[in-house]
């Protein structure tokens, strides 16, 4: 039988984010992709980075927007399942939940900020799969939505206008890795902890009530 700590072991998972293990094509189209972009990425160079021809980097992924896909499913995936993770680890209480996910979210961005800055690639996908990434993404959204909506509702919250606030919070956490260095002076973790509370604010979490840490 699970102990209570080890229950809350796994649930709190989601703030463990352990090195990124990817192909060594898929991490050199990963550095090609964060120093060049990827319309001035190409398949050949990806290749001379990975040391391979570039009919075997096709025989792996039919495309460069192949590759493109494959890590931003990568991205959107890893973010969706760690901010479900968070939310369900701060049981019924909106401003845990909301401070959980907002955490998760930055400790995503900042700690794996390569990956991150991708998604703003993805216009360069076909329209078919691009569709496909905003299905992921509407799923964060939906997500804060919902907490911020049950927070007002619940008077825990002021929040005039919940949709465009949820967009508020969701911008400000996606904005990380135009900023965020590994080697500046604030770790990871002091960013999730400023910008939760930043979160808490921004939704006017009630003053003199319980708040999240």
């Amino acid at each position: 039988m699970a102990t209570k700590d080890s229950a809350k072991d796994a649930t709190a998972s989601w703030r463990r984010i352990e090195p990124l293990e990817l192909t060594p094509i898929l991490e050199a189209a990963l550095e090609g992709f964060y120093d060049n972009g990827f319309h001035g990425t190409s398949i050949r160079e990806i290749a001379r980075r990975v040391g391979v021809t570039i009919p075997a980097l096709y025989y792996h992924h039919q495309s460069k927007e192949g590759i493109l896909r494959a890590l931003l499913e990568i991205s959107t995936s890893d973010v969706l399942a760690r901010a479900h993770s968070a939310y369900a680890d701060g049981g019924d209480d909106p401003r845990q939940q909301l401070t959980n996910v907002v955490e998760a979210i930055v400790l995503r961005m900042t700690t794996r900020s390569r990956l991150a800055a991708l998604e703003g690639e993805v216009r360069y996908l076909s329209p078919e799969h691009r569709q496909r990434y905003r299905v992921v993404r509407k799923g964060v959204e939906e997500l804060v939505l919902g907490i911020v909506t049950e927070g007002s509702e619940r008077g825990l919250f002021s929040v005039a206008d919940v949709p465009e606030t949820t967009r508020a919070l969701l911008a400000m956490c996606q904005s990380i890795p135009r900023w965020y260095h590994a080697k500046g002076e604030l770790t990871p973790e002091e960013v999730a902890q400023k910008y939760a509370v930043i979160a808490l604010n921004t939704v006017g979490c009630k003053p003199g009530r319980k708040r999240a840490r």
